[in-house]
């Protein structure tokens, strides 16, 4: 491995370091994603019985008591029920405006890893074709030795570069469907929460 690194020339260092980079964003948007999802349809189960037994404050417990965005979104809202359920659906909007962009954080430097890291892997292929071409010029003729290394620069920066693209995008569109379900999730849980304000007859407007 660290002979074939060393054979794929200078390029070789810049996907090095884009590896790693993407690797490092994987695994904190893994991580973070994980703890952000939880069973949405059981959870409002809870904000329900919380509800009926407890009131907004039993239900608010509740919700700080649970990780993740659909929580926080519906605690934004119950801590603003007693201004109406205007300002109640205006907190959750706004709370789940802020809950997207923290999902979505560290997407954007994935996409740029999968889509810059072939690039660099062709750049180390003209790169190392025209080292070959060189060499044949100074030879002034076709040796298989000559031209040799360079043509092993090119194919090797080009596989470093797809090898590294292939599995960050394969990261980056997994995280892109668990963050779509988890919208999908506050979408839903923010829709039935409000129509569950509206038949206990919270939330009235003052």
């Amino acid at each position: 491995m660290v002979e074939l690194f060393e054979k794929g020339g200078p390029f070789m260092w810049p996907l090095l370091l884009m590896l790693f980079f993407g690797l490092v964003v994987a695994f904190e948007r893994l991580y973070t994603l994980s703890k952000a999802q939880i069973n949405a349809k059981d959870f409002f189960a809870q904000i329900q019985e919380a509800l009926k037994q407890g009131g907004p404050e039993a239900a608010a417990e509740v919700c700080s008591n649970t990780r993740g965005p659909v929580a926080s979104v519906m605690h934004a809202g119950l801590l603003r029920i007693d201004r109406g359920l205007d300002h109640v659906e205006k907190a959750m909007t706004e709370s789940g405006a802020v809950e997207m962009a923290f999902l979505e954080k560290g997407m954007v430097w994935l996409s740029t890893v999968a889509n810059i890291a072939p690039l660099l892997g062709f750049l180390g292929t003209v790169s190392g074709m025209i080292g070959a071409f060189e060499s044949i010029a100074a030879a002034g003729d076709v040796e298989p030795s000559i031209v040799a290394s360079g043509i092993s620069e090119a194919l090797i920066t080009t596989a470093a570069g797809l090898v590294i693209a292939i599995p960050i995008q394969a990261f980056h569109n997994f995280f892109v469907s668990k963050i779509d379900k988890i919208i999908i999730d506050m979408q839903e849980s923010s829709t039935l929460f409000m129509e569950e304000l509206i038949q206990l007859g919270y939330g009235k407007d003052s």
